[in-house]
């Protein structure tokens, strides 16, 4: 009994022995695996972020280091964010000549939509795209540039072009179109867009500067 216990012993300690040898292989592969591929990961992943942030600024703008200029701002309401985002400081010739914001429109119909909005130091939007979002597919999906050129009428709009009051999709008396049967979408990304360009304007001097914008408790104010 007591030689059955002990090779019974044996056994475990064995199949422990094993199991542990194939972990120890198992672990060293993997990070061998990681170490080789996360450059590659990181470049793509970078190239992806370049070539969306190129989308919604002309190449004449810029001839810095866009993903280089990355700074954090703090929450804010008019970018609809409740953590720190980021923003892309454009600059030609060491001037700065726009910026791109991150924003999120929380009213989709799917949830939050979140965007990048670019625009030059005369506070026009150079160009806005969705970077994710959880409308209907085939509905209210057409806010995503391959889907269609929907997104592109924001495209040189600013604080007063229009005026305040049209900053709505047409069917609410505004000026910015949106498809039949799908306008929860649109008028969610219209308000994001317009608060974007509103904490532009309100944090013009520390953007241009390419400075941080200033650490100060978030606008309460509802965009227009």
């Amino acid at each position: 009994m007591i030689s059955q216990i002990k090779a019974a012993g044996r056994n475990a300690l064995r199949t422990g022995m094993i199991l542990f040898i194939f972990a120890v292989v198992a672990t060293a592969l993997l990070a061998f695996t990681f170490a080789r591929t996360q450059p590659t990961i990181e470049r793509s992943q970078q190239a992806e972020k370049l070539a969306l942030l190129s989308q919604v600024l002309p190449a004449d703008l810029y001839d810095n280091d866009l993903l280089a200029s990355q700074q954090s701002v703090p929450p804010d309401d008019l970018l609809g964010t409740r953590q720190p985002s980021t923003v892309w400081i454009a600059r030609r010739g060491g001037v700065v000549t726009a910026v791109v914001l991150e924003a999120i429109a929380p009213e989709g119909y799917g949830g939050n939509i979140h965007l990048v909005v670019g625009i030059d130091t005369n506070g026009a939007l150079t160009g806005v795209r969705v970077t994710a979002h959880r409308e209907t597919p085939g509905l209210g999906d057409y806010i995503v540039r391959s889907k269609s050129a929907w997104i592109e009428q924001f495209v040189g709009k600013s604080l007063t072009v229009p005026e305040a009051r049209y900053w709505k999709v047409a069917k609410d008396g505004g000026r910015f179109d949106a498809r039949a049967g799908a306008t929860i979408t649109p008028r969610a990304v219209v308000r994001a867009v317009h608060g974007a360009l509103d904490y532009f304007a309100r944090n013009r001097v520390a953007l241009l500067a390419g400075n941080e914008a200033p650490d100060a408790a978030p606008n309460k104010e509802t965009p227009p």
